[in-house]
């Protein structure tokens, strides 16, 4: 049986390295793309951790033996009329069990109840399908990211067309004269 708990600074090295072995299973070439991709598709920074351990809606999955399973990172949201949980991402472990999403999810959707929330926004990645169908939540359209400048040719995801991003003229070559 697994257990759900919100972190603490003590969990960071931890879920750092479950992050990054997230990372190395879901692209075997995560290594070799440059250093600013790998950077971008790592969730678990210090400043991040120090923020999501503050939001009241990020937890850390623990296995019978206290090992992590994996973390869901959300934060509350204000829409001008009314707040949301916005999940940032749901990291497996390699091999985690399979009732890791849908529990970190159900953290998440029920300490946005328990905060008066009542709409938890995520994107709907295959892991997390079960745990949506579980909750009884309404599939809106699809959930995307535009990367600007060169990582948008690196970053993890179905590239949907192939914009074609206009470019300044060359400065003219100098006047010889």
């Amino acid at each position: 049986m697994q257990s759900y708990r919100s972190f603490t600074e003590r969990d960071y090295e931890v879920m750092q390295a479950l992050d990054l072995a997230a990372q190395r299973h879901a692209d075997p070439e995560f290594d070799t793309r440059p250093d600013r991709e790998r950077e971008g598709r790592l969730n678990t920074s210090l400043p991040a951790l120090k923020f999501y351990e503050r939001s009241e809606h990020s937890f850390l999955a623990e296995d019978e033996q206290g090992v992590a399973q994996g973390f869901v990172l959300a934060q509350p949201v204000w829409q001008g009329d009314r707040p949301i949980v916005l999940v940032r991402t749901v990291t497996l472990a390699p091999g985690a069990p399979e009732a890791t999403a849908p529990g970190l999810l159900h953290a998440a959707v029920k300490s946005a109840y328990d905060t008066a929330v009542y709409e938890v926004h995520y994107p709907l990645t295959p892991a997390l399908l079960p745990a949506a169908e579980a909750e009884g939540s309404n599939v809106i359209g699809r959930y995307a990211v535009q990367h600007l400048g060169t990582r948008n040719e690196t970053a993890p995801g179905e590239q949907l067309g192939q914009r074609q991003v206009p470019r300044p003229p060359a400065d003219p070559a100098p006047d010889p004269q």
